[in-house]
């Protein structure tokens, strides 16, 4: 059966990552660094930083679409990649290029301002889950999701990105409990599958010696 957590998730996992988080957002490294590339490439730690609080914004924000659009059609997580045109992007594509250029410009407001929007979402968070219909609306790709599904996207997003932000500044990775990290790294492994094939996925993660290279959840396969 697809990958799916309708039902089965613990909701508040998400607020809590969001508590985990606040220190390394507000931390003196991170505003140290404001302005300098990151561990992505191309992207500062600004913009990383709001990228990664963006995440709970946009879970507050997309949770209050009540109700969904009648003609956006439920899908499950992996046809919610297919309908994702960065998914299969390269780095440098301008599907990749534009997502870093919009959240380095969001973050010319500064630390503060990311620090804010954090505190923000995560005060409405809990009210926003609680409040949620059995799907949610992605506008990006125009249909619908359960509910569980999108709150596992965005954890899956918070924990890639804390240790993009980490890692960017030199902290340990932020220790974010298990019931956001195992369904975020079960969605990586379908990812990984979606993009490279179930062999290649396979041995990546259980047999490296068998393993062709790297198998990325978000590294399109060589064509």
């Amino acid at each position: 059966m697809p990958l799916t957590f309708a039902g089965t998730l613990d909701r508040t996992a998400l607020h809590r990552a969001a508590l985990a988080l606040a220190p390394l957002v507000g931390s003196p490294e991170v505003g140290a660094a404001w302005e300098r590339e990151s561990a992505l490439p191309g992207m500062t730690v600004g913009g990383v930083t709001r990228h990664l609080v963006g995440q709970f914004e946009a879970a507050v924000e997309f949770l209050g679409i009540l109700p969904p659009p009648p003609h956006a059609p439920v899908v499950t997580l992996a046809e919610l990649y297919r309908r994702t045109d960065w998914f299969t992007a390269t780095v440098d594509a301008p599907e990749n290029t534009s997502i870093r250029d919009d959240f380095d410009a969001m973050a010319a407001g500064g630390q503060q301002d990311s620090v804010a929007v954090l505190e923000r979402s995560t005060a409405w968070l809990p009210d926003a889950v609680a409040a949620a219909g059995p799907t949610t609306y992605v506008p990006w790709q125009d249909c619908s999701v359960p509910t569980d599904d999108f709150l596992v996207v965005r954890a899956m997003e918070v924990l890639v990105h804390a240790d993009d932000l980490a890692a960017s500044v030199q902290l340990p990775a932020p220790d974010l409990d298990d019931e956001l990290t195992h369904p975020a790294l079960a969605l990586l492994a379908v990812l990984s599958a979606q993009q490279h094939g179930a062999t290649a996925a396979l041995r990546s993660l259980a047999r490296a010696e068998r393993a062709t290279g790297p198998a990325a959840a978000f590294q399109p396969a060589a064509r």
